[in-house]
């Protein structure tokens, strides 16, 4: 609705895109109608420069966040449009759950480890791969140790995680192998409740921790 300010915000990023590494992610997208007026916008920014004769990046890239199930479930159509995905789990458990995570009658139904949510984030990644579409995830999920290995097995190599979380995230990293992550999101995708999925990735971190503490003794 707020066109004019959208605008706004655009060019002002445009403008600093010449001092660093800037990208511009479209947020809650649901629809490709909604992702191509988006890049419509964009580009008039980009002319508004044009005729100013300000300077910009002219091959910024362009990405989105998939949040929404709707867009989770052609993402290999949105893939094509974009360079860069970015999972934002926060938002989209709670809308494929159908689970209001601020109402405190229904808040413990969201749950990051339900299988539909792994297998959202596995269609996700693969559709990533397909078109060489950088595809990283964020989200409360991802600065959870417990789910560090599944989201390496389903073929994530980035997380966005607060900066308190990366000592954690990065201990798990450095005790694991690929293959160890790919058996266990493997298994976790045959999974049928979340209470096993947080079950089995729960044994499997602490399996993994007590290994490592018995082997350096």
């Amino acid at each position: 609705k707020n066109l004019a300010g959208f605008r706004t915000q655009l060019r002002a990023i445009l403008r600093a895109s010449v001092h660093g590494d800037v990208r511009v992610m479209f947020p809650l997208i649901s629809t490709l109608s909604e992702l191509r007026q988006a890049k419509v916008v964009l580009r008039d920014s980009m002319e508004d420069l044009d005729e100013a004769g300000i300077a910009y990046n002219r091959d910024l890239p362009i990405g989105m966040m998939v949040e929404v199930p709707a867009t989770a479930l052609l993402i290999d159509r949105f893939a094509r449009e974009v360079d860069f995905l970015s999972i934002g789990t926060n938002d989209l458990i709670q809308y494929a759950l159908a689970v209001d995570r601020s109402n405190r009658e229904v808040a413990s139904l969201y749950n990051a480890g339900d299988p539909s949510i792994l297998h959202l984030i596995k269609q996700i990644v693969n559709a990533g791969d397909e078109h060489r579409v950088h595809t990283s995830l964020c989200g409360q999920m991802s600065s959870n140790p417990m789910f560090t290995m599944v989201l390496i097995g389903l073929g994530l190599r980035y997380l966005s995680v607060p900066p308190m979380a990366v000592p954690e995230i990065k201990n798990v990293c450095r005790r694991v192998s690929l293959a160890q992550c790919e058996a266990v999101a493997e298994r976790a995708l045959r999974l049928d409740t979340a209470m096993e999925v947080n079950d089995y990735l729960k044994q499997e971190l602490l399996a993994v921790m007590a290994q490592t503490a018995e082997s350096t003794r």
